[in-house]
This record gives structure tokens, sequence and C-alpha cells, in this order.
């Protein structure tokens, strides 16, 4: 079989897998995989009765709402650090924190107000953290190789959730959810060790940007436009994170157990996605993008249309092959489209965005499952979803014909370093 062009046999690639970073960050995705069933399933266990819902989703969104708070305000103190520092400095943070919050819970003295704070806290730093992972891609490998460099962090992530959630549901059946994000706290010191390691071997300063983040989103209208579609997309994912575990608990009278088999099963079809990201880089960026939001969308729906177990999980599946190379293909557009002295700087801002949008849908969460129920907000959704994706890919094909006369076949490659297509793209 002739090898791929992207493949790990790659000299760059090789130079990516054999990173010191690299390790720890496979270890705290595992770590975040577990807190996947922990975070939420804490909320539920320390709320008043009547609550679940609403502390869930302040719970859930704390951990990852604050990151855009980070992003902006606490922009000049960390915007000249090099990708491994940035790593190092979140990984700390987050270290520190969810130690406190394992602690205050191993000895029941964990109120849901603290719980709330301490999660906050610790998501301070994630949107620069992860600018720093794929901005090391970006450092590391040349333009046509990122895709498969990012496939390789999502991959982390996804594969986490297949393994992570499974390891939760049995540690928390046995040792209750404060040993599990215990055991998240120490994946972050692991990677904040390996982060800092690398990162004093590195002191030279990264070249200034001429413009600042957000300009340059501006300036390329793609990219604005990508911006924008992904912020919607995350948001109406966001209601799910609140939704399942309370169908879970509530609606289907299961265990932390059944809700990590939940996520494992929507991670293994993920990782699979994310294995095959590279290969969609033949494919126009614009239909990846449209297919992705409609069949994420449309996999949802076993889970609203019926109290089953295996057809939900099923949906959940098939959702995470969808959903997989989403990441991957993305941020390479951001990174490809973005001068190198910015990418940090750009990838955080799109965090400092997309993250929030996420964070807004679950707290969207807790009141409508309240008032909907978790299957019906599954549900619900699932079919705004499916509209989303519709509506942009009819914008997207209106505006092609109109300025074209058909719908070009534009590949990933076929962009130049402002992120516009190039001639006869």
């Amino acid at each position: 079989m002739r090898p791929s062009p992207v493949g790990p046999d790659d000299q760059g690639m090789r130079e990516l897998l054999k990173h010191p970073v690299m390790p720890g960050l496979l270890i705290s995705a595992l770590g975040d995989g577990m807190s996947l069933v922990a975070v939420a399933w804490l909320a539920v266990r320390i709320a008043p009765p009547g609550q679940a819902g609403m502390w869930t989703g302040l719970a859930v969104a704390a951990y990852a709402l604050p990151a855009s708070i980070g992003a902006a305000v606490l922009s000049r103190f960390v915007r000249g650090l090099r990708a491994a520092r940035l790593v190092a400095a979140d990984a700390t943070l987050r270290a520190v924190a969810l130690g406190a919050v394992a602690a205050l819970a191993v000895t029941g003295s964990l109120h849901p107000v603290l719980y709330v704070v301490l999660l906050a806290v610790s998501s301070l730093l994630h949107a620069w953290g992860s600018a720093g992972a794929y901005t090391l891609v970006a450092e590391l490998l040349p333009d046509e190789q990122r895709v498969a460099g990012n496939a390789l962090l999502s991959t982390f992530t996804q594969a986490s959730i297949v393994i992570g959630p499974a390891i939760a549901g049995a540690l928390t059946g046995l040792a209750g959810p404060g040993w599990v994000i215990g055991a998240d706290a120490a994946s972050f010191a692991a990677l904040a060790v390996a982060a800092w390691s690398v990162s004093a071997r590195r002191v030279a300063p990264p070249a200034e940007p001429a413009t600042g983040a957000w300009q340059t989103v501006r300036e390329r209208p793609r990219l604005l436009g990508l911006l924008v579609v992904t912020m919607v997309f995350f948001f109406l994912y966001g209601p799910v994170e609140v939704a399942l575990p309370v169908h879970v608990a509530e609606d289907l009278n299961g265990s932390a157990g059944l809700l990590g088999l939940y996520w494992t099963v929507f991670g293994a079809g993920a990782t699979v996605g994310a294995l095959g990201a590279g290969r969609l880089s033949r494919f126009p960026p614009t239909f990846v993008v449209v297919a992705i939001i409609v069949g994420w969308g449309a996999a949802l729906m076993p889970l609203g249309l019926t109290d089953a177990v295996w057809p939900g999980m099923a949906g959940l599946a098939v959702g995470g092959l969808i959903y997989g190379p989403f990441t991957a293909i993305s941020t390479a557009l951001f990174q490809r489209g973005t001068p190198p002295a910015s990418i940090s700087r750009v990838l955080a801002a799109r965090a400092a965005l997309t993250v929030p949008a996420t964070s807004l849908g679950t707290l969207l969460g807790g009141p409508l499952v309240a008032v909907l129920g978790g299957r019906t907000t599954l549900l619900l959704s699932g079919l705004v979803t499916v509209g989303l994706g519709v509506a942009v890919g009819a914008a997207v094909r209106g505006r092609f014909r109109s300025r074209h006369g058909g719908i070009p076949q534009v590949r990933l490659a076929g962009l130049n370093a402002s992120g516009e297509l190039k001639e006869g793209a």
C-alpha cells in the first residue's frame, strides 16, 4: 500500500510525535475524558433537591466558559509566551484548582457555589493552553501536513472519551466522582511538568505580530464566516452536555456507568473520524463543514425520539464518527490563513469565542431541561442543528452560484496565505 503524504513516516510528523509535550497532552486528555462524566455527576450529587439541572449546567459551563475571559483579560501576560509555555501555564492552573475540588469533594465539604467557582478558575487559561498545543503543530509541521497534525491532537481528545468515561463510570461507582476529578488534576500536573521542562530550554521570544488577533480574523472574511458558523454549531451542542446526564439519571434511572458508556461510544466514533480527517482534505471544506453539522444533528434524533438505550448509543457512535474530523479541518484553515507570528493569538481568540458558545448553550440547557426534560431537549438540539447545516449549505450554494455560476471544487490546498481562494481554485 502506498503511504499517505501526511502519514507518520514523514520527518515532520515523527518530530511532532517525539515532542516531550505529546505524552503529557495524551495523559491530560484522558483525565478530561474522565471528568466528562465526573464533573456533571458530582454536580448532580451535591445539588439541592430539584435543582440538578441548574447546577449541572453551571458546573459544566464553569469548566469551560471562563476560558474566554482569560483569553481577553490575561492576554497581556501570556501573549508573548512560546507554545510550550502556554500549555504549561494552563496545565498548572488546571491541576491546582481541580486538586482543590477533589480534596473538598472527597472530604464531603464541597458546596455547589464553591464547586462552580473552582471549576471556573481551572478554565481561565484553557483557551491559551489549547492555542499553544495547536501552535506547536504549526511550528513543527509544514502547511500540507497540519490537518494530520491537528488530527493527532484531536484524536487524543476523542480517544480519551472512549477510555475516560468508562474508567470514570467504574471509579465513580466505587469511590465517588471526587476521586475521578483528582485523577484529572494529576493528569494536568504531569502535563505541566513536561511542558515547563521543554519551555525552559526554549528561551527565544516569538516575533511580535503586526496586527491583533481580532483584526487578523476580520481581514479574512472566510475565516470570520467559519468562526461564526462554528460558534452557532457549538452553542447548539451545549444543551446536550446537560440533557444527556439528566436523561440518563432521571428518564432512564441509569447510573454513572451508563452515562460513561454513552460517552464512550461517542468517543469511539469520534476517534475513527478524527483519524480519517486527512482524507477529507480532498473535498471542498465548505461541503465538509455542512455535512458534519447536518450529520451531527441527525445523529441526536434517536436519543430524542426514544427511551431505548441502544438506538441512542448507536446515534452517538455515528455522531462521533461524523463530528471527529471537524476540529482538525477547521483548525487547519485557521493555521493556514494566519501569519505565523499571530497563530497563537488567533487560535486563542477563536477559542475565546467558540468555548463560551458551547458554555452558553450549556447554561441554556439547564432551564431547557427543567422545562422540557432531558429527552426533549436532545431532540430540539438535533432538529435545530440540522436546520443550521441546511441554512449554511443553502447560503454558501447561493453565494457561489451568484459569483461563479456554479459550485467550485474548493480544496483545503486551494487557499492562499491569507485564507482566500487561489485563482482558479
